[in-house]
């Protein structure tokens, strides 16, 4: 599959995010391991989580269980897998989500969700949502100390502003690796983040590429124009989705999740689809 770079670590240009196999609506833990191998087999090495991806009030951090017994009991090579997480943002169990981005909170949940994933340091750690409440520096700062403690092996951030980025820039010593924002067909608001990342060299992983949970189908009220082009490909518009993410700038590592192989399987070999420019236009 064809690569991309987070800091310097080269990764596969599609990852797989783990949401879809810990909230509502999500598949037994069978299919869901059978679905992380699945991107593995089709050479998927970033996997993205967090610890607020779960359902209960008890079973904080479930995806990232998930994902560490599926990494445990797959029969290759996990060596060359990053497994992205990230601490800030909370589900009480009731359905709504809340924000903490405390320094205390922060450094609490990067130790949980270490022995969660059953590392010595995460691969990639990501400050998950501003909290209006706490100086967006305070926060970072603490992000930069467990880098500095060897913790975390890199940083990023996520739901940012540019000036959040730069900030974060600065505050990490030029460290910063990732900025994961919302981004897909139907969400171009994140189009000067995603620039902003392409000037700096950081790279710009969009959440929710395909329009979301349970709507990948529409894309966002724009499946018909991609259903256009993936006919003349013989493939998914979904796959025409992602290749489109891939084609605005050698940044971009789209992290589409997904709870059946059949999913991650397609969504992997967009890597592979070369749009022309002409489709590229037709497509925004």
């Amino acid at each position: 599959m064809q690569s991309r770079r987070i800091g310097d670590v080269s990764v596969s240009a599609i990852g797989l995010g783990g949401m879809p196999m810990s909230i509502e609506g999500r598949p037994d833990e069978e299919r869901s391991v059978r679905t992380i191998h699945a991107a593995l087999d089709a050479g998927i090495t970033l996997i993205d989580t967090a610890d607020a991806y779960h359902l209960h009030a008890d079973e904080v951090g479930h995806n990232e269980s998930l994902i560490a017994r599926a990494l445990a009991t797959y029969a290759g090579d996990t060596s060359d897998v990053l497994v992205a997480t990230k601490g800030g943002h909370l589900r009480p169990g009731d359905g709504s989500w809340t924000i903490n981005g405390s320094p205390e909170y922060i450094r609490q949940a990067c130790e949980a969700s270490l022995k969660r994933l059953g590392v010595e340091a995460i691969g990639l750690y990501q400050h998950h949502r501003p909290d209006p409440r706490v100086p967006y520096a305070d926060s970072v700062g603490a992000v930069r100390d467990l880098l500095d403690a060897g913790k975390i092996r890199m940083a990023g951030i996520s739901n940012a502003n540019p000036e959040q980025i730069r900030q974060a820039q600065e505050i990490l010593g030029g460290r910063l690796v990732s900025v994961q924002n919302q981004y897909s067909p139907a969400f171009r608001s994140s189009e000067p983040e995603l620039e902003l990342c392409d000037e700096l060299g950081i790279a710009f992983l969009p959440w929710s590429p395909l329009g979301g949970i349970g709507r990948a189908d529409q894309l966002g009220g724009h499946a018909a124009t991609f259903a256009a082009v993936a006919e003349r490909h013989g493939v998914s518009p979904q796959r025409v989705c992602l290749a489109w993410h891939l084609a605005k700038s050698p940044v971009v590592i789209p992290i589409p999740g997904a709870s059946r192989p059949e999913t991650i399987i397609d969504s992997a070999q967009a890597a592979e689809l070369v749009l022309s420019d002409e489709e590229l236009a037709s497509l925004g």
